[in-house]
């Protein structure tokens, strides 16, 4: 079997990450209270403003009965100093009572108004403090991490759950101190989902921490990946590339290389002849199922990838692709474009 040998883009150092959603809010109660009720788990899909858990609401219906009670007395009175008022201003403008005793009338019907709105605001806010009972979600997503059990007592302000917001995907990376002078925001990477091996999805630096973190002493950093229309999933494992600056990186099987005098070689297949000429190459470090390769070969040329051992140089041979059908050779490109591979 043969191969053709490709230009991709140059990469540079190789940090591991994880797929993470771009907004993670922690959902909190606004309120002190027991947890009678939970009605999301980790992995649930929700939408926005759907119930994901509950209070138990006894003492606060029972304060927004109380304030409504105050309401309606407040309206009562308000409704006695209104009459009041009108019965002192007939009563003046008939000069039974001094003005003195109207002003005052009219003071106490003030009093009463402002009474009244005071108790109307009471009466909403001891409406919203119910409603805040209800822990709901502000917007549609993914609940990732679970905080609290039902039969909880649990503070105002403590999390409950961690939400991951539909919408954007970003790969969180972890940076040394020796490469965070590096990482700039808006610095170009590459991204590698290990479930689409081979697939490079450009990428930009977002963010990264100012501050390093006190165990690991590395940099969290986040890398907003372009829209390519491919699943990219919540907690998927992924590779970000930096992207070098020397020349187009070379790749080949590792079932390529072959061993001539303690060095490492390749057969490179004559696309007029189809012979094989042996060929020695540097290369770099080894991968899973593939070998970069630094110096000895050259983007479009024609390597064997399999049998390795079994050939001689100068040997005719009969290239087939990995189907076994045959492949006709083509020569080698004048200028290979790089590209991602």
């Amino acid at each position: 079997m043969v191969v053709q040998v490709s230009a991709g883009m140059p990469l540079g150092t190789l940090f591991a990450g994880e797929v993470r959603a771009r907004y993670e809010p922690a959902l909190a109660f606004r309120f002190n209270g027991k947890m009678i009720r939970r009605e999301a788990d980790v992995g649930d899909q929700v939408q926005s403003g759907q119930v994901l858990a509950r209070l138990d609401p006894v003492d606060l219906d029972l304060q927004l009965e109380a304030a409504r009670a105050q309401q309606a007395s407040a309206e009562a009175d308000l409704a006695l100093a209104k009459a009041e008022l009108e019965r002192h201003r007939s009563l003046l403008e008939r000069k039974l009572i001094s003005a003195s005793q109207f002003e005052a009338q009219d003071a106490a019907f003030q009093v009463a108004q402002a009474r009244l709105r005071q108790a109307r605001a009471q009466a909403t806010t001891a409406s919203n403090q119910l409603s805040y009972t209800q822990l709901r979600a502000p917007d549609a997503g993914v609940i990732v991490q679970r905080y609290a059990e039902a039969g909880q007592v649990v503070a105002a302000g403590q999390s409950i759950f961690l939400l991951a917001v539909e919408g954007e995907r970003e790969v969180v990376i972890s940076v040394p101190e020796q490469s965070a002078a590096e990482f700039t925001p808006g610095k170009e990477l590459l991204v590698e989902l290990w479930a689409t091996p081979g697939t490079l999805i450009p990428a930009r630096l977002r963010e990264i921490s100012p501050a390093a973190d006190a165990a690991s002493r590395t940099f969290a950093a986040r890398v907003s990946l372009a829209e390519t229309g491919l699943p990219v999933e919540l907690g998927q494992s992924a590779r970000v590339y930096t992207t070098g600056s020397g020349s187009p990186s070379l790749a080949l099987p590792l079932s390529a290389l072959y061993s001539s005098a303690g060095q490492p070689a390749v057969w490179i297949v004559d696309p007029q002849s189809s012979r094989v000429r042996l060929t020695p190459v540097q290369i770099g470090p080894f991968g899973e199922t593939e070998v970069p390769v630094i110096a000895g070969v050259s983007s479009g040329d024609w390597v064997v990838a399999t049998g390795v051992h079994l050939l001689r140089d100068g040997q005719l041979i009969k290239p087939i692709d990995q189907q076994n059908r045959p492949v006709v050779l083509s020569a080698p490109p004048a200028a290979a474009e790089p590209g991602v591979r």
